[in-house]
């Protein structure tokens, strides 16, 4: 058992196999550790996160290391739930899955259908499961190539897994047939069909589909219209934390300081849902009075003047955010709070796992949710934001996969100031410059990844991960960005370049009784 920094509360438990790893998981649930907050199972990995005021350090190591069951404990199952799915087997890799088992297609689907199948872990996308099954035949490789779409409801194997795709998404694992099973549904409680523990057996057929319940839209009169904007403009909040098990990331504001300025500024609630706007221009009409705020990389313009922090519109008035001339995203909001329908206790849309209130384009209305509010703070300083050309330093922790990469390549990560490519977003930001290598072609098996997580996939071009990044990856991952470092990140524009600090090597975190 090796403990692998992430960040200041959080950690990585490196196992032997995925047996090990599902073996301390389920000693973890059943005798939680105080102020661990959430734990991210993978295939030989745990991710381990603690409450804000808490380490994850050496004494976390070592009370996690007293949960370890002693070597060769079976897991003890107790009740479990079963799903039946029912499928039908009409997958493209069907033949050549069958070959690679040395089976006809007939045996294959009459040892997918006998075989006991139990969800290990979630990730990837929500309501995405990797499924391990008892029979070895099906430890099958993947793809050479990945396709770049695989529709959604078909069931595909790849190592020991097997798996059912919620959404319509690239994937390189071997498709056997299809379903018409919803995995992911907002209608259910909760949305995904299956989660760690449970058990799932394919029947040969095809489901019935109940229609979801729709979600309540906003009735009278809009306070906001959205006259024009450059870029899609989300719901942002908090965010969703404590999801992992369904295979969702916790998204958020990128600048949450921003997000929690502008609510203070009109006496709501700091976590109150806000407008993330990036970019711009955005022009927005007052369709009644409201009192607005903004925040971050944006200045708001009224007739030619430019406004404070907050502002009052009447009803017509409109509001110009033109394109920021430092930073990259402005947040906006309205006294009272936006009426907006929470997804899993949250208004955050997650643009990669499309979870969450749908991105607004011109011509969206936006309601007032009425709420009451208090005094308005006084007005705050606004932090200085990076212009394109600037260099910012980022702080970072080395790992959890720096011993992946030599001492050299480590330096090299470092020193070099890296180019902030147009092609980011709120997923994560893709870096350019002298590419970080490897001496082997070591194949990483998905674990989790922490907000901040600068993974290194074949090309050597890092990509910083943001707060909509997937939940599990199988790049190794060289450093983790500094928890404090992720508002200033959130609002670095393309043209802008990233130098990485360190304040200490990596090393292994040692575990203390």
């Amino acid at each position: 058992m090796r403990f692998l920094p992430v960040g200041p509360r959080t950690l990585l438990v490196e196992l032997a196999d995925l047996d090990e790893t599902l073996a301390l998981f389920d000693a973890l649930l059943a005798d939680p550790l105080p102020g661990v907050t959430e734990i991210i199972p993978a295939a030989r990995t745990l991710m381990v996160r603690v409450a804000p005021g808490l380490a994850a350090d050496g004494a976390l190591a070592g009370a996690i290391q007293a949960r370890q069951p002693a070597p060769g404990t079976v897991r003890q199952a107790g009740p479990l739930e079963t799903v039946e799915i029912p499928m039908t087997y009409d997958g493209a890799d069907l033949a050549d899955v069958a070959a690679y088992m040395s089976l006809t297609v007939a045996e294959v689907i009459a040892a997918h259908q006998a075989a006991t199948w139990q969800v290990a872990f979630c990730g990837f996308a929500p309501g995405f499961a990797y499924m391990t099954g008892d029979d070895p035949r099906f430890d099958v490789p993947r793809r050479p190539a990945p396709r770049t779409r695989i529709p959604a409801g078909s069931v595909a194997l790849a190592a020991r897994f097997c798996g059912i795709y919620p959404q319509d998404t690239p994937g390189g694992w071997q498709l056997i047939g299809t379903t018409r099973v919803p995995m992911w549904d907002l209608s259910r409680d909760p949305p995904a069909l299956l989660h760690p523990g449970v058990r799932a057996r394919f029947v040969e057929g095809v489901a019935q589909i109940h229609p979801s319940v729709a979600i309540p839209q906003p009735q009278g009169q809009p306070a906001l219209t959205v006259v024009q904007t450059a870029f899609p403009i989300v719901f942002q909040d908090e965010g969703r934390p404590g999801q992992g098990g369904q295979g969702v990331s916790a998204s958020g504001a990128l600048d949450r300081g921003a997000m929690r300025r502008a609510n203070r500024a009109v006496g709501n609630p700091s976590d109150a849902p806000v407008l993330e706007i990036t970019l711009g221009p955005v022009r927005l009409r007052a369709d009644r009075p409201v009192t607005l705020a903004l925040t971050g990389a944006g200045q708001a313009t009224v007739a030619g003047h430019a406004m404070p922090t907050a502002f009052a519109l009447d009803a017509g008035d409109e509001v110009l955010i033109p394109p920021p001339a430092a930073g990259m995203r402005s947040y906006l909001a309205l006294r009272g709070g936006f009426d907006v329908a929470p997804v899993l206790g949250s208004a955050a849309t997650d643009t990669l796992a499309f979870v969450g209130p749908d991105s607004l384009t011109s011509g969206a209305l936006l309601y007032a949710a009425n709420n009451p509010a208090t005094a308005i703070a006084a007005p705050e300083d606004q932090p200085a934001l990076p212009k394109p050309g600037d260099v910012v330093d980022l702080p970072v922790t080395l790992g959890p996969r720096a011993d992946w990469f030599s001492d050299n390549m480590i330096a090299h990560f470092l020193s070099q100031d890296w180019l902030v490519t147009p092609q980011s977003s709120r997923v994560g930001i893709r870096l350019e410059g002298a590419p970080v290598t490897r001496e082997d072609a070591r194949e990483l098996p998905s674990e989790g990844t922490e907000t901040g997580a600068i993974q290194i996939p074949h090309s050597g071009q890092p990509v910083l991960f943001l707060a909509d990044h997937p939940l599990t990856g199988g790049y190794p991952v060289i450093a983790t960005l500094r928890p404090e470092a992720l508002d200033l990140a959130g609002q670095i524009p393309p043209g802008a370049r990233i130098r990485f600090t360190a304040a200490a090597p990596f090393q292994d975190i040692e575990a203390k009784p």
